[in-house]
This record gives structure tokens, sequence and C-alpha cells, in this order.
């Protein structure tokens, strides 16, 4: 199991106590700061006691070693008995007041960029502006398409699985494996390599990761009976990869893309803009990774947004751009852009929804994961940064692709990059091939 390591630097808990704390509020996180401090002052004294009665612990046995007679060997031996009582009550003080820190070290978040706008959910700033496509007939929400064109089948998943279970059907199935392999074939370009995942990880990896697999509000499903979790993303399996390891900075940076299913409970997600596909327990997505040096990551972080919004381009889906306020951000990530489609049949009259997210974790998620690299300067190994974004996230994809591209007679048009990846121009009563 992954050993406990902190999310931030120890180093910076009292020259940044002030911006830890800003950064708490700013996501409305309950943490106390100053008891992570006390704690850890509490951890240093320890320490430095226990490495003055190691030493004084070392000369005694050393003063055994000459010539005693009886008495003075039996008063050295108890002596030393005492000692070594004394070491082991400090050694085991160290390990409760260790685990104390590290408890109250995994609530602090991430520090936030200068420039994330400050606010809740709704505090989100807009980058780019999307146009919502225009029809001269009224449109379908995607539930109504799905059925009238068999693709999705909602009630026997639900007796099969559970609510928010799906089967995907006819075209629909062919479109998850199209996406996928569409999405790959891009960032492939770009220069990631491409991973097929295991979808079940230790929890100490996601708790790394910055997931909590255990507790109420957990989105996590654990295995009973077993040390794994099902993943709710491929960054959770491709960040885990490099755990405990230590790569040359010439090996900067490292791209993945990771093709997973992923699983989440969605505790206590309702409403009408959450129904059909838009949140569900279990969909298929590809995610893209990355390992880079600390000044890098800001670049590496507009590299991933560059891609997500040239996949939604290819895809001819509206779509805009969101800096996320700092409330939504989530403890790891210091920086995060949602990339948002329109859907047509969310909500009342159409809204933008969530499709891919790319965000900058820093050394958030390294740091625990004790994943370094080595400079090529000399010298000590050093934290990397982590970053991670959505290539393409299936379930959502497949809604926004079919309420944007239906058209008027009820088909539903193929963009034409994903074209030769389906075998189809279009989705209809005819299911014709392409260039049939």
């Amino acid at each position: 199991m992954l050993p406990l390591a902190v999310m931030l630097d120890p180093r910076l808990l009292r020259e940044k106590r002030d911006e830890i704390v800003d950064s708490c509020r700013h996501r409305n996180v309950q943490a106390d700061v100053d008891l992570t401090i006390a704690a850890q002052d509490e951890v240093t004294g320890l320490r430095t006691e226990l490495n003055e009665a190691n030493r004084l612990r070392n000369e005694h046995q050393k003063t055994g070693k000459r010539p005693m007679d009886e008495a003075e060997r039996k008063a050295h031996v108890d002596a030393g008995r005492t000692l070594k009582q004394g070491v082991a009550g400090l050694e085991n003080d160290l390990r409760e007041v260790e685990q104390r820190l590290d408890d109250l070290l995994m609530t602090l978040p991430n520090f936030i960029h200068p420039e994330t706008p400050l606010g809740g959910e709704d505090n989100f700033r807009i980058v780019k502006e999307g146009q919502p496509t225009e029809f001269d007939f009224e449109p379908l929400d995607h539930l109504a398409l799905c059925e009238k064109h068999d693709l999705v089948d909602f009630e026997t998943a639900a007796k099969v699985t559970g609510q928010k279970f799906y089967y995907l059907k006819n075209e629909a199935a062919l479109l998850d494996l199209a996406l996928q392999r569409f999405a790959l074939d891009r960032v492939i370009e770009k220069g990631f390599t491409p991973f097929s995942t295991p979808d079940l990880a230790r929890p100490g990896i996601l708790t790394a990761i910055g997931f909590n697999p255990r507790g109420q509000e957990s989105q996590i499903y654990s295995v009973e009976d077993h040390d794994l979790c099902l993943v709710g993303t491929a960054e959770i399996t491709l960040g885990g990869m490099l755990s405990d390891s230590i790569v040359d900075e010439k090996e900067l940076p490292i791209r993945l893309a990771g093709i997973s299913h992923c699983f989440r409970t969605e505790a206590g997600a309702h409403g009408r803009e959450s129904r059909g596909l838009y949140r569900v327990h279990q969909f298929s997505k590809a995610e893209m990774f990355v390992f880079c040096r600390p000044e890098d990551s800001e670049a590496e972080l507009d590299r991933l947004c560059r891609i997500e919004e040239s996949i939604f381009d290819a895809l001819e889906i509206p779509y805009r751009v969101i800096d996320i306020a700092s409330g939504d951000l989530g403890a790891p990530a210091y920086r995060k852009f949602d990339l948002e489609a329109w859907m047509p049949g969310r909500g009342e009259g159409g809204s933008w929804g969530e499709v891919t997210s790319a965000s900058n974790c820093t050394d958030f998620q390294a740091r625990r994961l004790k994943t370094r690299y080595r400079p090529a300067a000399g010298g000590k190994p050093e934290i990397v940064h982590t970053l991670n974004g959505t290539a393409i996230s299936n379930a959502r994809a497949i809604l926004a692709l079919v309420e944007n591209h239906q058209r008027a007679d009820g088909s539903i048009r193929i963009p034409s990059a994903l074209v030769p990846y389906l075998g189809h121009e279009s989705i209809g009563l005819s299911r014709a091939p392409a260039g049939g």
C-alpha cells in the first residue's frame, strides 16, 4: 500500500499560512490550519527528543564495552533498559502525532491560481463563448431521440443493475467505440501514449490522487472484502503508474492517454438537468494525464485545453470554455477549465453542460504519490507537477452529438470527422452505411 505522505509541502505551512487559510475559505473547505501547524511543531519537537534519546542510548552502549564489576554491570544494564524504554515511548508518541498530522494535512486543499475567479459554482468566468445550435423545427431531447432510434435502454438496465445504468444499442454501441478511437487518434497525434487501464485501484492510490474512497460523501464504489475500488476516471490509474518513482528530467513531459470505464455513485444527483445520459453511474472515457516539470505545468494546461477544444470542433458541437471558480475546484486543482457543450434538450430551452475538464494539480498529487524527477543539472530529486484533462467522456458526448445533429426528419447527422470511425453518415430509420 502506498505510504501516507502530505499533499502540501509541510515546510510551507507556517510560511504560507494565510494563503492556505484563504484557499480553504474560498473553496468552502473546513480545515484547521493552525491546529495542523501545532501538530507539525509537536512532530518536530518529538523528533528532536527522539534523536537526543537515541544519542544518549548509543553513548551508553559504548560505555558498556569497558570492564565493570558485577554491581556496576547491573546498574549499567538497568540504565540501558530505562533508556530503551524511553526511546520506545518516544517512537510510539511520534507515530501517533505523525498520523494525526497526516490526517490534518489531508484536509488541506491545494493553493489557488491568482487568476481563478473567487466564489461558488456560478461564479465562473467565461473564457470562450459558444453559439448555441439553431433549429428551424422543434428539437427533441436525447431521450426522445434515443427512443426513436432504439439507441439506449434504461428500463432493462434498471431491472438488471439499477437506476442510472443503461444499455447502449445499435449505432449507440458503435458510437461508444468510435468516439474512444477518434479521441485516442487525436491525442496520439499530440504525443500521448495510449493505455487501456484497469477499472480498479487500491484505496491508497485514490487517496493520493485526491479522491475520497471512504465515507458517506464518497462518489467511489468500494469492493467488499477486497482492498480495491472502482475508479471514477483513468486519472487515478494513470497517475498511480509513477507512484514511488523517480524519472530523469529528460523524460519529461510524460503524456499518457487512458481509456477506461468510469464508475461514480453520483450520490444526491437528481433533477431534470441530470436526466438520461448526463449523470450516470457508469460510462466510458478517454483521459489525458501529464507529468511535467513545475515550470511547464501552466503551458501544459493550455495544451490540454486546446486539445479538448479541437476534439469538439471536429465533432461540430457548440461549446463554451469556463474558468472554474474557487468554490467548485475540488481539493487537488490549482486551476481548472471546463468545456461545456450546448445541449438543446437540457433544462427548459437548452443549456450548457460540462463535457470535459482540464486541471493543473501542480505538486499536490505528486507529493502524495511520491513521484519525482532527477534534475539534469544534478541535485536532489524534485516533485513533478501533474495535470489531467478529458479527451472524451462518452455518455455526455453522445448526448450532445445526437441533440445538436438532429434533423427535421428525425434522423441524426454524423459529423464528417467521425464517419470513418462509425461507418455511418447518419443515424436514421434506414441505418444506411457511409457511402451507401
